[in-house]
Protein backbone atom coordinates (compact mmCIF):
# COMPACT_ATOMS: atom_id res chain seq x y z
CA UNK A 1 0.00 0.00 0.00
CA UNK A 2 2.81 2.53 0.54
CA UNK A 3 4.15 2.04 -2.95
CA UNK A 4 0.54 2.86 -4.16
CA UNK A 5 0.66 6.05 -1.97
CA UNK A 6 4.21 6.95 -3.00
CA UNK A 7 3.08 6.55 -6.89
CA UNK A 8 0.23 8.61 -7.15
CA UNK A 9 2.60 11.49 -5.05
CA UNK A 10 5.44 10.65 -7.61
CA UNK A 11 2.93 10.45 -10.64
CA UNK A 12 1.34 14.14 -9.85
CA UNK A 13 4.71 15.63 -9.58
CA UNK A 14 6.03 14.82 -12.82
CA UNK A 15 3.34 15.39 -14.76
CA UNK A 16 1.61 18.51 -12.84
CA UNK A 17 4.84 20.30 -11.42
CA UNK A 18 7.68 18.96 -13.66
CA UNK A 19 5.54 18.47 -17.24
CA UNK A 20 3.22 22.00 -16.28
CA UNK A 21 4.59 23.74 -13.68
CA UNK A 22 8.48 23.23 -14.76
CA UNK A 23 9.23 22.52 -11.16
CA UNK A 24 12.61 20.77 -9.95
CA UNK A 25 12.29 17.36 -9.53
CA UNK A 26 11.07 16.41 -5.83
CA UNK A 27 13.21 13.68 -3.89
CA UNK A 28 14.72 12.16 -7.44
CA UNK A 29 16.69 9.64 -5.57
CA UNK A 30 13.38 7.95 -5.27
CA UNK A 31 12.81 8.06 -8.72
CA UNK A 32 13.01 4.90 -9.56
CA UNK A 33 11.12 3.24 -6.94
CA UNK A 34 7.99 4.93 -7.10
CA UNK A 35 7.63 5.35 -10.78
CA UNK A 36 5.49 2.48 -12.27
CA UNK A 37 8.25 1.38 -15.03
CA UNK A 38 10.89 2.05 -12.67
CA UNK A 39 11.68 -1.16 -10.53
CA UNK A 40 10.35 -4.62 -10.76
CA UNK A 41 7.41 -5.38 -8.52
CA UNK A 42 9.32 -7.70 -6.54
CA UNK A 43 11.90 -4.76 -5.56
CA UNK A 44 9.17 -2.33 -4.39
CA UNK A 45 8.95 -3.33 -0.40
CA UNK A 46 12.35 -2.01 0.06
CA UNK A 47 10.09 1.69 0.80
CA UNK A 48 11.10 4.66 2.94
CA UNK A 49 9.19 4.94 6.29
CA UNK A 50 5.63 5.84 6.41
CA UNK A 51 5.95 9.31 7.52
CA UNK A 52 8.58 9.97 5.01
CA UNK A 53 5.24 8.90 2.53
CA UNK A 54 3.01 10.96 3.96
CA UNK A 55 5.14 13.97 3.84
CA UNK A 56 5.69 13.23 -0.03
CA UNK A 57 2.03 13.20 -0.48
CA UNK A 58 1.65 16.30 1.47
CA UNK A 59 3.92 18.31 -0.08
CA UNK A 60 3.29 17.29 -3.67
CA UNK A 61 -0.25 18.15 -2.80
CA UNK A 62 -0.23 21.44 -1.35
CA UNK A 63 2.53 22.30 -4.13
CA UNK A 64 -0.16 20.54 -7.04
CA UNK A 65 -3.15 22.86 -5.57
CA UNK A 66 -1.09 26.00 -5.57
CA UNK A 67 -0.46 25.51 -9.06
CA UNK A 68 -4.22 24.84 -9.71
CA UNK A 69 -5.12 28.33 -8.80
CA UNK A 70 -3.00 30.14 -11.79
CA UNK A 71 -3.30 27.02 -14.13
CA UNK A 72 -4.75 27.87 -17.15
CA UNK A 73 -6.97 24.42 -17.52
CA UNK A 74 -8.50 24.77 -20.99
CA UNK A 75 -5.18 23.76 -21.94
CA UNK A 76 -4.40 20.89 -19.42
CA UNK A 77 -7.77 19.98 -18.66
CA UNK A 78 -7.15 16.31 -20.43
CA UNK A 79 -4.27 15.87 -17.99
CA UNK A 80 -5.95 16.78 -15.12
CA UNK A 81 -8.81 14.26 -15.82
CA UNK A 82 -6.30 11.89 -16.62
CA UNK A 83 -4.37 12.06 -13.42
CA UNK A 84 -7.32 11.87 -10.99
CA UNK A 85 -9.04 8.76 -12.60
CA UNK A 86 -4.78 7.56 -12.61
CA UNK A 87 -4.81 8.30 -9.01
CA UNK A 88 -8.42 6.52 -8.28
CA UNK A 89 -7.68 3.43 -9.82
CA UNK A 90 -4.38 2.84 -7.56
CA UNK A 91 -7.29 4.02 -5.04
CA UNK A 92 -8.99 0.77 -5.77
CA UNK A 93 -6.09 -1.02 -5.64
CA UNK A 94 -5.21 -0.01 -2.51
CA UNK A 95 -9.04 -1.13 -1.36
CA UNK A 96 -7.99 -4.72 -2.83
CA UNK A 97 -5.35 -5.05 -0.80
CA UNK A 98 -6.91 -3.70 2.52
CA UNK A 99 -9.65 -6.69 1.84
CA UNK A 100 -6.78 -9.29 1.70
CA UNK A 101 -5.37 -8.00 4.74
CA UNK A 102 -8.78 -7.72 6.79
CA UNK A 103 -11.35 -9.20 5.15
CA UNK A 104 -14.53 -8.01 5.62
CA UNK A 105 -17.18 -10.01 8.56
CA UNK A 106 -20.79 -10.68 8.15
CA UNK A 107 -22.84 -8.29 5.97
CA UNK A 108 -25.40 -5.96 7.76
CA UNK A 109 -28.90 -6.69 6.99
CA UNK A 110 -30.23 -4.94 4.37
CA UNK A 111 -33.54 -3.45 3.40
CA UNK A 112 -35.11 -6.03 1.18
CA UNK A 113 -35.72 -6.52 -2.15
CA UNK A 114 -38.17 -8.33 -4.63
CA UNK A 115 -36.40 -11.48 -5.33
CA UNK A 116 -34.70 -11.23 -8.92
CA UNK A 117 -35.82 -13.34 -11.46
CA UNK A 118 -32.29 -14.88 -11.60
CA UNK A 119 -30.83 -16.07 -15.22
CA UNK A 120 -33.25 -14.18 -16.82
CA UNK A 121 -32.26 -12.48 -20.24
CA UNK A 122 -32.22 -9.96 -22.41
CA UNK A 123 -32.61 -9.88 -26.32
CA UNK A 124 -30.24 -7.32 -27.92
CA UNK A 125 -30.84 -6.90 -31.33
CA UNK A 126 -28.83 -6.73 -34.32
CA UNK A 127 -27.55 -3.82 -35.47
CA UNK A 128 -25.06 -0.95 -35.91
CA UNK A 129 -23.58 0.76 -32.64
CA UNK A 130 -21.21 3.54 -31.86
CA UNK A 131 -18.52 1.33 -29.70
CA UNK A 132 -15.88 4.16 -27.58
CA UNK A 133 -15.81 7.59 -26.23
CA UNK A 134 -13.80 10.72 -27.25
CA UNK A 135 -15.31 12.65 -24.52
CA UNK A 136 -12.42 14.83 -22.66
CA UNK A 137 -12.08 12.31 -19.43
CA UNK A 138 -11.76 9.21 -21.99
CA UNK A 139 -8.58 7.25 -21.79
CA UNK A 140 -6.78 6.70 -24.57
CA UNK A 141 -7.72 2.81 -24.82
CA UNK A 142 -11.64 4.30 -25.45
CA UNK A 143 -10.70 6.36 -28.20
CA UNK A 144 -11.06 6.62 -31.01
CA UNK A 145 -14.83 5.60 -31.34
CA UNK A 146 -15.95 3.46 -34.20
CA UNK A 147 -19.32 2.06 -35.52
CA UNK A 148 -19.81 -1.75 -35.07
CA UNK A 149 -22.51 -3.69 -36.78
CA UNK A 150 -23.27 -6.63 -33.79
CA UNK A 151 -25.29 -9.99 -34.39
CA UNK A 152 -28.38 -10.26 -32.24
CA UNK A 153 -27.57 -11.76 -28.80
CA UNK A 154 -28.74 -12.38 -25.43
CA UNK A 155 -27.50 -11.03 -22.01
CA UNK A 156 -27.67 -11.44 -18.39
CA UNK A 157 -30.07 -8.72 -16.88
CA UNK A 158 -28.52 -9.55 -13.71
CA UNK A 159 -24.76 -10.37 -12.98
CA UNK A 160 -24.24 -13.76 -11.66
CA UNK A 161 -25.18 -14.42 -8.20
CA UNK A 162 -23.87 -16.14 -5.27
CA UNK A 163 -26.63 -18.22 -4.80
CA UNK A 164 -26.11 -19.39 -8.65
CA UNK A 165 -22.58 -19.54 -8.37
CA UNK A 166 -23.12 -21.98 -5.45
CA UNK A 167 -24.83 -24.74 -7.40
CA UNK A 168 -21.74 -24.51 -9.50
CA UNK A 169 -19.71 -25.38 -6.86
CA UNK A 170 -22.77 -27.96 -5.52
CA UNK A 171 -22.60 -29.28 -8.76
CA UNK A 172 -18.63 -29.87 -8.38
CA UNK A 173 -17.84 -27.17 -10.67
CA UNK A 174 -14.44 -27.19 -10.29
CA UNK A 175 -13.73 -31.07 -9.99
CA UNK A 176 -15.09 -31.16 -13.72
CA UNK A 177 -12.69 -30.76 -16.45
CA UNK A 178 -15.29 -29.75 -19.17
CA UNK A 179 -16.32 -27.17 -17.92
CA UNK A 180 -12.69 -25.50 -17.78
CA UNK A 181 -10.16 -24.48 -20.68
CA UNK A 182 -7.13 -26.11 -21.22
CA UNK A 183 -5.14 -23.21 -19.08
CA UNK A 184 -7.90 -22.72 -16.39
CA UNK A 185 -7.73 -26.36 -15.75
CA UNK A 186 -4.01 -26.59 -15.41
CA UNK A 187 -4.00 -22.62 -13.81
CA UNK A 188 -6.72 -24.19 -11.01
CA UNK A 189 -5.21 -27.28 -10.16
CA UNK A 190 -1.82 -25.90 -9.62
CA UNK A 191 -3.02 -23.18 -7.27
CA UNK A 192 -6.06 -25.72 -5.39
CA UNK A 193 -8.59 -23.30 -6.51
CA UNK A 194 -12.10 -24.69 -4.84
CA UNK A 195 -14.28 -21.47 -4.69
CA UNK A 196 -14.00 -18.00 -5.17
CA UNK A 197 -11.63 -15.85 -2.91
CA UNK A 198 -14.24 -14.25 -1.55
CA UNK A 199 -16.48 -16.43 -1.15
CA UNK A 200 -19.59 -15.63 1.57
CA UNK A 201 -21.51 -18.88 1.29
CA UNK A 202 -24.39 -17.55 4.00
CA UNK A 203 -27.79 -16.80 2.94
CA UNK A 204 -27.40 -12.72 3.47
CA UNK A 205 -25.31 -12.71 0.16
CA UNK A 206 -27.53 -14.97 -1.67
CA UNK A 207 -28.71 -12.32 -4.46
CA UNK A 208 -25.73 -10.05 -4.36
CA UNK A 209 -23.03 -10.89 -7.05
CA UNK A 210 -20.10 -13.13 -6.78
CA UNK A 211 -17.11 -11.46 -7.04
CA UNK A 212 -13.27 -12.14 -6.02
CA UNK A 213 -13.01 -14.70 -9.09
CA UNK A 214 -10.62 -15.02 -11.88
CA UNK A 215 -11.69 -14.83 -15.67
CA UNK A 216 -11.03 -18.43 -15.74
CA UNK A 217 -13.63 -19.13 -13.30
CA UNK A 218 -16.28 -16.63 -15.06
CA UNK A 219 -15.85 -18.77 -17.89
CA UNK A 220 -15.76 -22.20 -16.30
CA UNK A 221 -19.59 -21.31 -14.91
CA UNK A 222 -20.73 -19.51 -18.28
CA UNK A 223 -20.42 -22.52 -19.71
CA UNK A 224 -21.72 -25.07 -17.22
CA UNK A 225 -24.47 -22.81 -17.53
CA UNK A 226 -25.36 -23.38 -21.39
CA UNK A 227 -23.95 -19.88 -21.79
CA UNK A 228 -21.06 -17.68 -22.51
CA UNK A 229 -19.02 -14.26 -21.17
CA UNK A 230 -19.95 -11.39 -23.40
CA UNK A 231 -17.55 -9.98 -25.63
CA UNK A 232 -16.73 -6.07 -24.16
CA UNK A 233 -18.90 -4.52 -26.82
CA UNK A 234 -21.80 -6.67 -26.37
CA UNK A 235 -21.52 -5.50 -22.92
CA UNK A 236 -20.84 -1.84 -24.49
CA UNK A 237 -24.39 -1.96 -26.36
CA UNK A 238 -26.31 -3.65 -23.85
CA UNK A 239 -25.32 -0.56 -21.26
CA UNK A 240 -25.40 2.51 -23.97
CA UNK A 241 -28.53 1.78 -25.89
CA UNK A 242 -28.30 1.61 -29.28
CA UNK A 243 -29.87 4.44 -31.20
CA UNK A 244 -28.88 7.24 -28.85
CA UNK A 245 -25.96 6.19 -27.00
CA UNK A 246 -25.49 7.11 -23.29
CA UNK A 247 -22.78 7.75 -21.01
CA UNK A 248 -24.30 5.89 -18.24
CA UNK A 249 -26.97 2.75 -18.56
CA UNK A 250 -29.35 5.62 -17.22
CA UNK A 251 -28.58 8.38 -19.41
CA UNK A 252 -26.01 11.07 -19.46
CA UNK A 253 -26.25 12.55 -15.90
CA UNK A 254 -23.44 11.56 -13.52
CA UNK A 255 -23.54 8.49 -11.15
CA UNK A 256 -26.13 9.37 -7.88
CA UNK A 257 -26.29 7.13 -4.73
CA UNK A 258 -29.87 5.85 -5.90
CA UNK A 259 -28.54 4.53 -9.11
CA UNK A 260 -25.58 2.00 -8.42
CA UNK A 261 -23.26 1.07 -5.76
CA UNK A 262 -19.97 2.81 -5.53
CA UNK A 263 -17.40 4.89 -3.88
CA UNK A 264 -17.64 2.82 -1.15
CA UNK A 265 -20.82 4.26 0.44
CA UNK A 266 -21.79 1.07 0.95
CA UNK A 267 -18.87 -0.48 1.93
CA UNK A 268 -19.59 -4.05 0.58
CA UNK A 269 -21.87 -5.59 -2.33
CA UNK A 270 -25.90 -4.78 -2.68
CA UNK A 271 -28.18 -7.28 -4.19
CA UNK A 272 -28.40 -6.90 -7.77
CA UNK A 273 -31.71 -5.92 -8.24
CA UNK A 274 -31.24 -2.99 -5.32
CA UNK A 275 -30.92 -0.16 -8.37
CA UNK A 276 -33.94 -0.21 -10.36
CA UNK A 277 -33.25 3.72 -11.31
CA UNK A 278 -29.67 2.63 -12.62
CA UNK A 279 -31.39 0.04 -15.39
CA UNK A 280 -30.04 0.56 -19.25
CA UNK A 281 -32.76 1.02 -22.06
CA UNK A 282 -32.39 -2.93 -22.51
CA UNK A 283 -33.55 -3.19 -19.05
CA UNK A 284 -30.20 -4.75 -17.55
CA UNK A 285 -29.26 -4.20 -13.75
CA UNK A 286 -26.06 -3.41 -12.35
CA UNK A 287 -23.96 -2.54 -14.92
CA UNK A 288 -21.98 0.50 -13.20
CA UNK A 289 -20.80 -0.67 -9.22
CA UNK A 290 -20.92 -3.38 -7.66
CA UNK A 291 -18.74 -5.66 -9.39
CA UNK A 292 -16.21 -5.18 -12.45
CA UNK A 293 -17.34 -7.99 -14.94
CA UNK A 294 -15.32 -9.94 -16.97
CA UNK A 295 -15.71 -9.95 -20.91
CA UNK A 296 -14.46 -12.55 -23.65
CA UNK A 297 -12.37 -9.85 -25.03
CA UNK A 298 -8.49 -9.25 -24.95
CA UNK A 299 -7.43 -5.82 -24.31
CA UNK A 300 -6.17 -4.24 -27.45
CA UNK A 301 -6.47 -0.73 -29.00
CA UNK A 302 -9.21 0.81 -31.27
CA UNK A 303 -9.31 1.94 -34.96
CA UNK A 304 -6.48 5.27 -34.81
CA UNK A 305 -5.18 4.39 -31.34
CA UNK A 306 -2.88 7.58 -30.07
CA UNK A 307 -1.04 6.61 -26.95
CA UNK A 308 -1.77 9.14 -23.97
CA UNK A 309 -0.31 10.69 -22.02
CA UNK A 310 2.81 8.07 -22.09
CA UNK A 311 2.99 4.93 -24.18
CA UNK A 312 3.17 2.03 -21.40
CA UNK A 313 -0.27 3.96 -19.77
CA UNK A 314 -2.44 1.40 -21.92
CA UNK A 315 -0.40 -0.08 -25.25
CA UNK A 316 2.35 -1.54 -23.40
CA UNK A 317 -0.89 -4.14 -22.07
CA UNK A 318 -1.81 -4.49 -25.83
CA UNK A 319 -0.21 -8.03 -25.44
CA UNK A 320 -2.74 -10.62 -25.84
CA UNK A 321 -2.35 -11.58 -22.35
CA UNK A 322 -4.90 -9.20 -20.56
CA UNK A 323 -9.18 -9.79 -20.50
CA UNK A 324 -11.16 -6.65 -20.39
CA UNK A 325 -13.40 -5.86 -17.40
CA UNK A 326 -16.50 -3.25 -17.60
CA UNK A 327 -18.44 -1.73 -15.20
CA UNK A 328 -16.72 -0.39 -11.77
CA UNK A 329 -17.21 -2.05 -8.55
CA UNK A 330 -18.62 -0.88 -4.76
CA UNK A 331 -15.06 1.26 -4.36
CA UNK A 332 -14.73 2.65 -7.61
CA UNK A 333 -14.74 6.50 -7.53
CA UNK A 334 -17.54 8.10 -9.29
CA UNK A 335 -15.03 9.66 -12.40
CA UNK A 336 -13.92 6.22 -13.32
CA UNK A 337 -17.41 4.93 -13.49
CA UNK A 338 -18.68 5.06 -17.26
CA UNK A 339 -20.31 2.53 -19.91
CA UNK A 340 -17.04 3.04 -21.79
CA UNK A 341 -14.27 2.44 -19.29
CA UNK A 342 -12.42 -0.25 -19.79
CA UNK A 343 -10.46 -2.37 -17.11
CA UNK A 344 -7.84 -4.87 -17.96
CA UNK A 345 -6.23 -7.81 -15.73
CA UNK A 346 -4.72 -11.34 -16.63
CA UNK A 347 -7.00 -14.24 -16.44
CA UNK A 348 -5.61 -15.53 -13.46
CA UNK A 349 -6.47 -12.54 -10.96
CA UNK A 350 -9.34 -12.70 -8.74
CA UNK A 351 -8.46 -10.32 -5.95
CA UNK A 352 -9.42 -7.76 -7.83
CA UNK A 353 -13.59 -7.02 -7.05
CA UNK A 354 -14.66 -8.71 -10.50
CA UNK A 355 -17.72 -11.60 -10.82
CA UNK A 356 -19.40 -11.24 -14.33
CA UNK A 357 -22.85 -12.09 -16.35
CA UNK A 358 -23.27 -14.25 -19.16
CA UNK A 359 -24.72 -13.89 -22.79
CA UNK A 360 -25.45 -16.34 -25.43
CA UNK A 361 -25.88 -16.07 -29.10
CA UNK A 362 -28.69 -15.89 -30.90
CA UNK A 363 -29.85 -19.61 -32.21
Amino acid sequence: MGWHFAHIAYTEAFWILEKLAHHPSLFPQYRRLFAADGLPKSERQKLPSIEFVQDYLEIVRSKVLYYLETAPLANQIRLWKWLIQHESQHNETICYLLQLAEPKGSYPKAKSHPIPNLGEMVKIAAGEFIVGNEGIEAQDNERSCYLLDLETYWIDIYPVTCSQYREFILSQGYQRKEFWSPDGWQWKENNLISQPLYWSDTPETDYHPVYGVSWYEAQAYAKFALKRLPTETEWEKAASGNSQKRSYPWGNQHPLSTQCNFDTLIGHTTPVNAYPEGQSAYGCYDLLGNVWEWTDSWFGGYPNFTPYPYREYSQVYFDNQHRVLRGGSWVTRPWVLRNSFRNWYYPTVREIFAGFRCAKSED
